[in-house]
C-alpha cells in the first residue's frame, strides 16, 4: 500500500495507475497531485445527457465542465492520455431512482450498461488548494488530514428540465487576515469553482452546524478564522438524487478523478478586476466581494458629494468607505424601509424642507428597478402630503409603482418591534436593511432639533425608535444620511459635530446607523447611493456573488437601471412638484427652484451629471 506522504508530487497517470490497482491507503483525494486540476465524475443515461449539460452552464459556479464523453466511451482524451473512469476513482457511488444503494471500488461490473451512458467531468476545488498554499493560506481540511467538509445549501439552481436542486458547498477556513488573499488565489480559477459565493455566517446560506457536514468531515475552526464558502461539484449528486433517474454513478464525495491538467497561474487582464472583500455586519457575519474597479468608482462618488458648498464643516464629519460598505449591504438585502422628512420650518404648512424626499424617492426608484421590496415610513400628520408626492413621481416617471407608505406610533415598548418584525418575532424581521435620509434625529437630551436649536419634537414621530431596535436584530442594517449631525443615524459622528458644527453641542443626533453617509446637501447622497447600486449590479465580480455563482448573470437589466437613476430632468421636475406643494428650501425657507440655499441649476444640475457621469465611465 501507498501511503499519504509522497503522495502531492506523484504525477497523475501514476496516481491512476496506483488506483486502478487498489493500492492506495487514503480516504479521499484532497492534497495529492498538487497543482493538477480534479474533478467530479457523474455518469448518466444518454437521454439525460444534454438536459445535463444544459444545466451545468446553468450553474457554472458549482458545475464547470470539463468533458463530456460520448455514449459507453470511457476515456477523456483531453483530461487524462490514459484513463479508464470505471476504475480510476478512489470510490464511487451507485444511485437507483434517487437512492444510493452502494459504494464500490470499481464500476467493471456494469461494463454493459455503461455502453449506454455519458460520463460528464466537472471541475473541483481541491485543484485549487496548492494556489491557496502558495499564497500563504493554511489549507486546514489538508492540515487535519481529512476530507473539506460539504454542506447542502437553501439556495436554489437553476432548473432545466428534471434537474433542479439546491447549491451544495465546501467550506474552508480561512485566517480573517488572509480573506483577500483567498479570494486573489481561487477567483480567476473557474474549472476549480473560482472565487467563494459567500464569506461569513453559515446561517445566511441555510447552513445550521457546521460540525455537521451533509459530505465530508468536519473541519475545524481555528482562532480567528472565517468560514469560507465554495461552490461545489456535488451539487450534481443532489441533482441526480432529485431526478430519480432509474440509475446513475458517481465519484464518492472527496475521490475525485485525477487529470493531466495543471492549473494555470492566477492573472488578471486588469487590476481593475481584482476583486475586494469588505465586512458589512457583524451579526450576522458577513462579506461582500466586489471589484476594484466598481469600489473606485463608488470611492469618487462619496467624493463628490463629500463638497461642502454650505461651509458647514461637514468635512471634518466624513466616514471614508461609509458609502461603499452600505451600498453593498444594500445590495445584499431583499426589503428595504426608508425614511425622510424634516420639519424645520416649524411656522408654515406644510413645515417639510425640500432636501430628503427627492433623495429617498431616487433610492426608492433603483430599488424598484433592482426589483427590491421598499416601503417608506413617515410622520403621521404628513401622510397625505408625502402620499401626494409618490402618486406625483409615478406620473413623472421617477417612480414605476407607487410605494407603500406606513406611520409608527410609539404606543409600547415593544412597538418598534412589532413594526420591524411578524409578530414581533426577531427571527422574522420584515426589513433587511433600513435607511434614514435627512431625518430628524433626536438628540442626547430627547428632542429633535433645527439648524437653528430650535426643538421641533411635536412635528416628529419616534422613528428613531426603529433604528434603535434594529441594533439587537441580527440581519437588520441602517444607513444613516445627512449634512449637518442633527439628522437620524449620525449618533456614530456625534463627536465631530459636537466639536465642528455649528450649535451641535446641542443639536447632534444621539441615535447611530450602522453606517453614516455625509453629503454637502442630503439628497446628494440619495443620488450617490442610486448610483452605487447601480454600479454594483453591473459589476461582474459582485453580481456573481449576489447569486452565489448559480443562474446567469444578471446585466441584460442594465438599461432599466440606467433609466431608474436620477437626471436633471426628473429632479427638476420633482423639485417644481415640491414648491407646488409648499415644500420649501431649508436654508432660506425659499419656494423658488433651490435645495438648502442652492440654486437647482448650476449646482444640483452639476452635482447630478456628475454623479451619472462617475457612474457610467
Amino acid at each position: 500500500m501507498f501511503l499519504t506522504e509522497g503522495l502531492k508530487s506523484l504525477l497523475p497517470h501514476a496516481l491512476r495507475r496506483i488506483i486502478r490497482c487498489n493500492r492506495l491507503n487514503i480516504r479521499n483525494t484532497s492534497g495529492i497531485a498538487e497543482g493538477y486540476k480534479q474533478a467530479n465524475v457523474l455518469i448518466l443515461h444518454k437521454s439525460l445527457a444534454d438536459d445535463f449539460e444544459k444545466f451545468c452552464h446553468a450553474n457554472e459556479g458549482p458545475l464547470p465542465l470539463l468533458y463530456r464523453s460520448k455514449p459507453g466511451d470511457w476515456k477523456c482524451p483531453s483530461l487524462s492520455s490514459d484513463s479508464d473512469i470505471r476504475t480510476d476513482c478512489l470510490q464511487y457511488r451507485v444511485y437507483e431512482h434517487g437512492a444510493c444503494t452502494g459504494s464500490l471500488k470499481s464500476l467493471k461490473e456494469y461494463s454493459e450498461q455503461l455502453k449506454n451512458m455519458v460520463t460528464f467531468y466537472l471541475g473541483c476545488s481541491f485543484s485549487f488548494e496548492k494556489a491557496v498554499q502558495n499564497a500563504g493560506i493554511p489549507v486546514r481540511n489538508v492540515e487535519q488530514k481529512c476530507n473539506v467538509s460539504m454542506y447542502k445549501t437553501a439556495v436554489p439552481c437553476y432548473s432545466v428540465s428534471a434537474f433542479c436542486c439546491n447549491l451544495v458547498v465546501t467550506m474552508r477556513p480561512i485566517p480573517e487576515s488572509k480573506l483577500e488573499a483567498a479570494v486573489l488565489a481561487t477567483c480567476e480559477l473557474k474549472e476549480a469553482h473560482g472565487a467563494p459565493i459567500h464569506v461569513g455566517d453559515p446561517g445566511l446560506l441555510g447552513i445550521q452546524d457546521l460540525s455537521k457536514p451533509d459530505y465530508g468531515d468536519p473541519v475545524h475552526l481555528h482562532p480567528g478564522d472565517i468560514p469560507v464558502f465554495w461552490a461545489c461539484g456535488v451539487t450534481g449528486i443532489e441533482a441526480i438524487i432529485n431526478c430519480r433517474t432509474p440509475l446513475a454513478f458517481t465519484h464518492s464525495p472527496g475521490c475525485m478523478f485525477i487529470t493531466d491538467l495543471k492549473n494555470d497561474n492566477v492573472t488578471f487582464r486588469s487590476s481593475r478586476e481584482v476583486p475586494q472583500v469588505h465586512c458589512i455586519s457583524q451579526d450576522p457575519l458577513h462579506y461582500s466581494i466586489v471589484s476594484a474597479e466598481a469600489a473606485q468608482k463608488i470611492k469618487t462618488l462619496e467624493t463628490l458629494i463629500g463638497r461642502d458648498p454650505g461651509d458647514r464643516g461637514i468635512i471634518h464629519l466624513h466616514c471614508p468607505d461609509e458609502l461603499l460598505k452600505a451600498c453593498l449591504s444594500i445590495s445584499h438585502a431583499q426589503s428595504v424601509l426608508i425614511t425622510t422628512g424634516f420639519p424645520t420650518h416649524f411656522t408654515y404648512e406644510p413645515p417639510e424642507e425640500n432636501d430628503g424626499p427627492p433623495g429617498a424617492l431616487a433610492i426608492a426608484a433603483i430599488l424598484q428597478a433592482l426589483q427590491k421590496e421598499v416601503a417608506i415610513v413617515t410622520d403621521q400628520r404628513a401622510m397625505n402630503l408625502n402620499r401626494k408626492i409618490i402618486e406625483e413621481a409615478v406620473q413623472l416617471g421617477i417612480l414605476k409603482r407607487p410605494v407603500p407608505l406606513l406611520s409608527y406610533q410609539s404606543k409600547s415598548a415593544d412597538s418598534a418591534l412589532m413594526f420591524l418584525c411578524e409578530n414581533g418575532n426577531p427571527r422574522r424581521p420584515r426589513f433587511d436593511h433600513l435607511i434614514a435620509i435627512e431625518r430628524a434625529g433626536m438628540a442626547a437630551d430627547g428632542n429633535y432639533y433645527n439648524a437653528r436649536k430650535v426643538n421641533i419634537k411635536h412635528l416628529v414621530d419616534p422613528i428613531d425608535e426603529l433604528f434603535l431596535a434594529a441594533q439587537s436584530l441580527p440581519g437588520v442594517t441602517t444607513t444613516g444620511v445627512g449634512d449637518g449631525g442633527n439628522e437620524l443615524g449620525m449618533g456614530k459622528i456625534k463627536d465631530a459635530v459636537k466639536k465642528h458644527i455649528k450649535n451641535g453641542d446641542v443639536i447632534a443626533c444621539d441615535v447611530a446607523a450602522d453606517f453614516t453617509i455625509v453629503a454637502g446637501v442630503s439628497n446628494w447622497g440619495g443620488y450617490a447611493i442610486a448610483c452605487a447600486l447601480y454600479i454594483l449590479s453591473t459589476c461582474e465580480v459582485h453580481d456573481r456573488y449576489l447569486r452565489k455563482a448559480v443562474g446567469f448573470p444578471r446585466l441584460s437589466n442594465k438599461m432599466v437601471w440606467l433609466s431608474a437613476l436620477p437626471s436633471v430632468t426628473k429632479e427638476e421636475k420633482l423639485l417644481k412638484t415640491l414648491v407646488q406643494h409648499g415644500v420649501r428650501s431649508g436654508k432660506t425657507a425659499s419656494l423658488e427652484m433651490e435645495v438648502d440655499g442652492l440654486p437647482f441649476y448650476n449646482t444640483h444640475s452639476l452635482m447630478i451629471e456628475k454623479l451619472r457621469e462617475t457612474t457610467q465611465q
